[in-house]
Order: structure tokens, then C-alpha cells, then sequence
């Protein structure tokens, strides 16, 4: 909730505002609160103490996720800063809480700062800066995540402004502005993903996402290939080519190449489901779930932006991204209930339904990455709706043969605030999809419970060998909007953070995963 405490009634907007951060319990209303380091300071030399005197006289002090708005505090008749935001932070002592398996400061600072920004935001504001709050990395992506809005097709004169962001210091502070940058790239990551799963299905077809791929990437320095449905036929990729048929436009694999060492180096392969848009087949989907399957191509957005993350930040490793692209829709070609399909190692599937084409779409890429002897293969993918019941909008689900990556994408996911959280990958789940007597596997499995177990359980049956990790960011891909601060109602671009973070881990030596050579 935010407060606004008016100390000067202003005819114009405000044109450059201030965040800074105070620490209370928040649980104790008579706490008077400690204002950051860098808030005490331009406290007294820039307010006189003004700031703090009217923030204590203004109530109780604003909890995490609050912010607090005083206009004119500065004593000079033209202030520099026009309206100064005070962020709640909590306790100064929060830290990890291993029982929410997250960092609960770092994740305080990107709420809070989120809220403020937002708020400045619709007071047209030209440009924010905001202080470290403790960690300039989590307050560069609290507030470039909370301004973003996708207003692309909107006609230019009714875009609103968006706020230019800067991180506040000055000449006789220690800044981080190295994890002010980070911040900032990781946040720029998670709102391409989210910009592509905004983009309507007409307009995001495999083609125009691939076009839209070549002009992101290249000029950040990572080499697009794009493949045609001749190149797949070639490959044997029969599965993925099952599910594109029924549609006109044609299925198209993207093979992405970033070199940050040698190119002798092994690379981890990531693996994203390209589905521009998934209205079942003819397995159709309910009319309430087909609004947000323009979505169904998270996977391949988190694959795009992970990619330019990691040659923006110039990170010492070689990434491969495999994309599928293609859409599973009605037609008079399409895959029909109890067809059979071959993979590109030769294994029978039965298509039970339709509707789970996901996992067809992503054993071809799975086989096709064995080529590049990676270090291990991440695929990010959206195959089963059952995710949204078991943990809501929480933590995207996690299925691994690895237990070195399940706690590295772990930690990871506890430093960006975006969970994972892991789900059995147990030989109980491959009986399941080896049921069938037609075939070698099935896309659907007997019986309907364990469904999200049972897909990630399908795909570990084209995973020959070396450490794998299967994201099912179904149950993330959209957002209420009143979950997290920092995003807004609609697509949420998770958990793209979180493997931006977990690439980064695995080059330190002491924390990446000792893979087999």
C-alpha cells in the first residue's frame, strides 16, 4: 500500500525522483526505523534531517513491499529531487530463511523498490535514481522489472513514459555499480521473455519469432541458425514434425551458438519449447485456457533471453540453445489420438493425446543435443497445467537426474527470488509411459494422476546419457499481478533470472557441478 505525505503542493510533475531505504520490524509499530547508510546520508547533508523527522511524524514505518512518497523535503525553493521515496526493508538482520528457501533482503529490496518505481512511474516522472538499499543488484532489477510495461502495439502517442533509472551515489560513497549492471541485464532479460510472450500469436508465428531472434541476438554477438522443415526431415525429428503439420505455417529449428572461452570447451546445451501458440490439437483445449497459450513458447524465450544475458555479460562459457518452433492447432493434418510417431532414435511413441504435445516437441531437441557432448542439458518447457495446482504461482518445477544441478539451480533460485522447487523423477513415473504394448513409450501415460511427473518421466527416456534438468515453468508463465511487486498482471518471463544466475554459478569453480568428462 503506498502513502503519499505532501509537503508542497508542486504545479508541475515531478521530474526526477529518489528511492531510499529504511529498516524496521515491522512488527512493532512504535519502531522508530533506521534508514539505510546512503538514505542517513543524504538524510543529513541534503534534508538537515528533514526526511527522517517527517517520515517518523508521517506513522508507522512502510513494511516490505511499501513506499512512502514527500514532495519538496529538500529546504531549497527548486529541489533537486522533486519527491524522495522511502522503501520499507524489514528487520536490517533478514537474510536467507531456509525454510522459504530464499533470501528474504534481497527479495525486500526488489518489492519495495519495485513499488516505488511503479508509483513514480504514473506521476511522470522523467528519471528515478535509486540507492543500493544494501544490494545494488536486486534494486536495479526490482526497478527495472516494475516499470516495464509491453505497449509495443500501442500507437505512439498513447504509450506511457517510461522513467529513465540510475543508481544513486555520491562522489564520496562506495557504489556497486558493477551489480547495479548485473541488475540491470538480468532485468532486461526477464522483460524480453516476457515482451516475447506478450506478443500476440498472429504476430509471434515460428517465422516471425525466428526473424524476431536474428535481430535480438546477432548484434549481442551470438551466431543464428535457423533450420527449415527440410533440415528437420532430414534429422529424422518425426515426433516434432508430427505436432506442426496440422498448421500452415511451417516449423522452423533454431540452433543458437554463444563462445565465451574456447571453442574446444564443452558447452551446456539449453533446450526451449518453441509452441507459438497451443490450442490442443484436436484434443482442443477449454475456451478459458486458450487466451494465454500464445504463452506456450516460454521455454524458447527464456532460451533467447538467457542468451543474450550471457553474452551481455561476457561470461567465460559456451551456451548452445535449441528451439523448436512450430504450432498445434486443427486441421486436416493433424496428429490424431493413437497415432504413432518414431523419434530421431528410433523409439515408437503413441500419441495418446493431443493436447500433450509439448513433450513430442522437446525429445527431438533432447536427442539432437547429444551432438554437442554438452556439459548438461537444461530444457525449459511447458508441459503440464497440473503444475498450477500443486504450487500456484510459488516456484517453477524441477526435475533433474543430477543432484549437484538440483542445488546449484536451488541456490540459484534463492538468490534471484525466482523459486524452483524439485519434483521426483522416480522409475514409479517411467513404468508409467513404457505401459503402452503398441510402442516403446507414451506421450500421455496410464491413468491421469502424477501428470507433471509422468511428462518430465517421457522425456528422460530421449536423455541417453550426462546430467539433465527438465523446468516446467507451466504454473509461472503468467502472473495475478498482486503476487511479486516487480510484475505486473500478464506474462511473467520466469524463470529466466534464475538460469541467467545458474549459468553464472557454474563457472565458479568452488560451486559448479563436477561433470563427467
Amino acid at each position: 500500500m503506498l502513502q503519499l505525505q505532501q509537503m508542497d503542493m508542486c504545479a508541475d510533475p515531478p521530474s526526477r525522483g529518489l528511492v531510499v531505504g529504511v529498516f524496521a520490524d515491522e512488527t512493532d509499530r512504535n519502531d522508530a526505523g533506521v534508514l539505510t547508510a546512503t538514505g542517513w546520508r543524504y538524510n543529513v547533508q541534503k534534508t538537515a534531517g528533514r526526511l527522517l523527522e517527517v517520515l517518523r511524524m508521517s506513522g508507522p514505518m512502510p513494511k516490505r513491499g511499501e513506499a512512502r512518497l514527500f514532495f519538496a523535503i529538500e529546504p531549497e525553493r527548486i529541489p533537486y529531487y522533486s519527491v524522495v521515496a522511502v522503501v520499507g526493508l524489514g528487520k536490517e538482520c533478514l537474510g536467507y530463511n531456509p525454510y522459504e528457501v530464499l533470501d528474504e533482503q534481497k527479495e525486500a529490496i526488489r518489492r519495495s523498490v519495485a513499488a516505488a518505481c511503479r508509483i513514480l512511474a504514473e506521476l511522470d516522472t522523467d528519471r528515478i535514481e535509486v540507492e543500493n538499499c544494501g544490494h545494488a543488484e536486486s534494486a536495479a532489477e526490482g526497478a527495472a522489472l516494475g516499470i516495464w510495461l509491453y505497449q509495443e502495439l500501442r500507437n505512439p502517442q498513447n504509450r506511457i513514459p517510461v522513467p529513465s533509472l540510475d543508481l544513486y551515489a555520491r562522489k564520496d560513497e562506495v557504489c556497486d555499480l558493477e551489480g547495479w549492471r548485473i541488475g540491470l541485464q538480468k532485468a532486461a532479460a526477464q522483460n524480453l521473455t516476457r515482451q516475447l510472450q506478450e506478443m500476440p500469436s498472429n504476430l509471434l508465428t515460428p517465422t516471425a519469432f525466428a526473424q524476431n531472434v536474428v535481430e535480438v541476438l546477432c548484434k549481442s554477438g551470438v551466431n543464428v541458425e535457423v533450420k527449415v522443415e527440410g533440415w528437420a526431415e532430414s534429422q529424422s525429428m518425426h515426433a516434432f514434425l508430427a505436432v506442426g503439420k496440422a498448421s500452415c505455417e511451417p516449423p522452423i529449428f533454431l540452433e543458437l551458438s554463444y563462445y565465451g572461452t574456447c571453442a574446444e570447451d564443452r558447452p551446456i546445451v539449453l533446450v526451449g519449447q518453441g509452441m507459438t501458440y497451443d490450442a490442443g490439437g484436436l484434443c482442443l483445449k477449454e475456451k478459458h485456457e486458450l487466451f494465454h497459450m500464445r504463452g506456450d513458447m516460454t521455454g524458447a524465450a527464456v532460451v533467447v533471453a538467457c542468451c543474450r544475458a550471457v553474452a551481455g555479460l561476457r561470461l567465460p562459457v559456451n551456451i548452445r540453445g535449441l528451439i523448436p518452433l512450430c504450432e498445434n492447432v486443427v486441421g486436416c493434418n493433424s496428429v490424431r489420438t493413437g497415432d504413432m510417431v518414431k523419434s530421431m532414435n528410433g523409439k515408437t511413441i503413441e500419441i495418446q493425446c493431443t493436447d500433450h504435445e509439448d513433450a513430442l516437441v522437446l525429445a527431438d531437441a533432447l536427442l539432437y543435443a547429444q551432438n554437442f557432448c554438452p556439459k548438461c542439458i537444461i530444457d525449459v518447457g511447458t508441459c503440464s497445467g497440473y503444475m498450477r495446482q500443486a504450487l500456484d504461482e510459488s516456484a517453477a518445477g524441477v526435475f533433474t537426474n543430477s543432484e549437484i544441478l538440483w542445488q546449484q539451480i536451488k541456490h540459484a533460485s534463492m538468490h534471484t527470488g525466482d523459486r524452483v522447487w524439485r519434483f521426483p523423477l522416480w522409475k514409479y513415473y517411467s513404468k508409467a509411459v513404457r505401459a503402452g504394448g503398441r510402442s516403446d513409450v507414451q506421450n500421455y501415460g496410464i491413468d491421469r494422476g502424477g501428470r507433471p511427473c509422468k511428462a518430465a518421466a517421457f522425456l528422460c527416456e530421449f536423455v541417453p546419457c550426462g546430467q539433465w534438468m527438465h523446468i516446467d515453468a507451466t504454473n509461472v508463465m503468467v502472473t495475478k499481478g498482486f503476487e511479486y511487486e516487480y510484475l505486473r498482471r500478464g506474462m511473467a518471463g520466469r524463470p529466466t533470472r534464475t538460469l541467467v544466475e545458474f549459468i553464472a554459478q557454474t563457472i565458479c569453480k568452488d560451486t559448479a557441478p563436477r561433470l563427467a568428462k
